[in-house]
């Protein structure tokens, strides 16, 4: 008994540090909310880089611990106000969707330039303080501990006598109450913007500079999950209710610290993923607050302008098909048949995402889940029932068709923001799976040695033959999903698109046709990750980040929503260039945030209109 009150007071301790990190990262996720109804991802990003900021000041520069603090609140404060001015101020009047997706282009942006910057290895951080340890009631608690905690509290007084009794952040409050009749009584609202921006970053700096101390590293990789567990601690108090934030916080790492306790560390991020979706499902306006939340604007429909979609006549597709198909027999380097099979494989995914995003209008932010499934499906097919690819590849995408509708079937109910966040936790809920799944996945370690594909007895053993089959099946992809977006299905489909509510005024059920397009999308989804699997041979839970899922979504924004074959065109644009340009190949994923950002401000209908 004594041994499990010591492992609980001490778990109790170790939730309460961490739910003080989660508190500032979800109190910034917050206020950006309250006053711009905003889901920031680059927030995740700003963390990352007051990580390495302090990490810069401790380490290199060697400046006490207080002067690193202060480098990290000024680059953060004004690293958000260039988000605001530069990256987000001029969507203010776009849906919801517009601005969202650009913070994840501006989080690609971050990420990148911090790993060119530092290199992708993790960077070893000495703490600066002294290893003293406090007994407390038969546990211990060390100087980061306290600091921790003082950080957090400090943190909350000061924004709480800035929102209370400062006139800035009375302007801020007013903004975040009623937008416009703040405006109509004189504030500025743009100079409260870049202020909430500057307050949040500075917050998420802090947290992440902490974080690196706490754990004695920093890595390029950390933004996303640190992003992800702020906005459910935010979900979980209520979004932009900041007291609820806090609260939210430290509710989270004490689940998480208790979870980790009786179910081992590799569970850790699973805890936050399922609260995300749970509180989604059963109280959207979180535990702490008592009013239900009025239901946001469509995240479609006024997202992309009205244009004409430019057309392609059926001769110019038939010569470019054509081109494709012989190709082989004129090119003989390896690498360029690769790099183009790879497109082949993204134009899928991309094919598949514009199926639900841009002619349903229910916008996925998770396919790479659906990819894993896919592949994870046929390697158990294969391996351990001894079935032919032939017979795998099918019955992995029809499976896939049905997890993957069933796993986002809770999420119909939902709207706007919270259908993309929903498809985003699902996706990191299977990846979690696959992790944690040793007896089904083999874990961490992946499964190795699948059969490469093969149809009709003719394995794949060439990259000739590898190019071929993964045309085929984009062929048989795109003919499928042509099919269905010219029947009647294809235009209830893009009825819901452009108003659901109309549609559903029209005697549409609006359950029945998400089913039937996430099963279409899923299906494809499933197709490509099983030939993608056996490809390569080896699939683990890394093969399948949350990455794909972005960058497949920015080839269908490049292509034109709903359009399929701008959804190929931006597949091949946006793999094949880097590739064979080597002088991007360092630069990608820069080259697809900045991308991203261009089409959101410039040409969001596309490269070739949006159907």
């Amino acid at each position: 008994m004594e041994d499990f009150l010591r492992t609980f007071f001490d778990q109790t301790v170790n939730g309460l540090v961490i739910g003080n990190i989660y508190a500032l990262t979800a109190v910034g996720l917050a206020i950006i909310f309250g006053v711009g109804n905003l889901i920031n991802f680059a927030h995740g990003s700003v963390y990352m880089v007051g990580a390495y900021v302090g990490w810069v000041c401790v380490t290199r520069l060697g400046l006490p611990l207080p002067a690193a603090f202060g480098v990290v609140v000024v680059v953060c404060g004004l690293l958000g106000m260039l988000i605001e001015r530069l990256g987000l101020r001029s969507l203010q009047n776009s849906a919801r969707i517009a601005p969202l997706l650009a913070t994840i282009g501006i989080s690609f942006v971050l990420d990148q330039l911090i790993q060119l910057t530092f290199t992708r290895a993790p960077q070893s951080f000495p703490s600066p303080l002294p290893n003293t340890r406090f007994p407390i009631g038969g546990v211990s608690i060390g100087v980061i501990d306290l600091l921790i905690a003082a950080t957090g509290i400090g943190s909350a007084a000061v924004l709480y006598l800035f929102l209370r009794y400062t006139k800035l952040g009375w302007a801020l409050r007013a903004t975040a109450q009623d937008r416009d009749a703040a405006q109509q009584m004189g504030v500025n609202v743009n100079a409260v913007n870049q202020t909430a921006f500057a307050v949040a970053s500075i917050l998420g700096g802090i947290a992440g500079m902490l974080v690196g101390i706490y754990f004695s590293t920093v890595y390029p990789t950390m933004s996303f999950q640190a992003g992800l567990k702020g906005f459910a601690a935010n979900l979980l108090g209520g979004l932009g209710n900041v007291p609820g934030a806090v609260l939210g916080g430290l509710l989270l790492g004490l689940i998480e610290s208790y979870g980790v306790s009786l179910f081992g560390a590799t569970y850790r991020n699973l805890f936050a993923y399922a609260i995300l979706i749970l509180v989604l499902l059963l109280r959207p306006q979180g535990l702490f607050s008592r009013q239900r939340q009025a239901p946001p604007e469509p995240l479609t429909g006024t997202f992309v302008p009205n244009s004409k979609p430019i057309h392609v006549p059926p001769w110019a597709i038939a010569v470019a098909a054509g081109a494709a198909l012989l190709l082989p027999l004129f090119v003989a380097n390896p690498y360029v048949l690769q790099v183009l099979t790879n497109a082949w494989l993204f134009s899928m995914i991309a094919l598949s995402i514009t199926l639900a995003t841009g002619t349903a209008g229910q916008t996925s932010l998770g396919h790479a889940g659906f990819i894993a499934i896919g592949a994870y499906a046929s390697a158990l097919l294969t391996q351990r029932l001894g079935l032919p690819f032939t017979v795998a590849l099918p019955a992995a995408a029809i499976l896939t068709a049905l997890l993957g509708t069933l796993l986002v079937l809770p999420a119909f109910r939902l709207r706007a923001h919270y259908v993309a966040i929903a498809t985003l936790g699902i996706g990191e809920i299977v990846n979690q799976m696959i992790l944690n799944w040793d007896w089904l996945t083999n874990g961490v370690m992946g499964i190795s040695n699948l059969p490469p594909p093969s149809f009709f007895g003719r394995e794949a053993v060439r990259i000739q033959d590898v190019y071929w089959y993964a045309l085929a099946l984009l062929g048989i992809a795109a003919l499928i999903q042509w099919r269905l977006v010219r029947s009647p299905l294809g235009r209830t489909w893009r009825a819901l698109r452009d108003d659901d509510i109309a549609a559903q005024s029209y005697g549409i059920n609006l359950n029945r046709y998400k089913t039937l397009v996430f099963a279409s999308s899923t299906l494809i989804a499933g197709m490509t990750g099983a030939f993608t699997g056996h490809m390569y041979s080896y699939i683990n839970h890394e093969s399948f980040t949350n990455t794909i899922s972005i960058l497949g979504l920015t080839m269908v924004i490049l292509g034109g929503m709903g359009n399929l074959i701008g959804a190929v065109v931006g597949a091949v644009a946006l793999i094949s260039l880097p590739e064979f340009f080597r002088v991007l190949v360092d630069y990608r994923y820069l080259v697809y945030g900045l991308t991203l950002l261009l089409l959101i401000r410039f040409r969001p209908q596309g490269l070739l209109g949006t159907v």
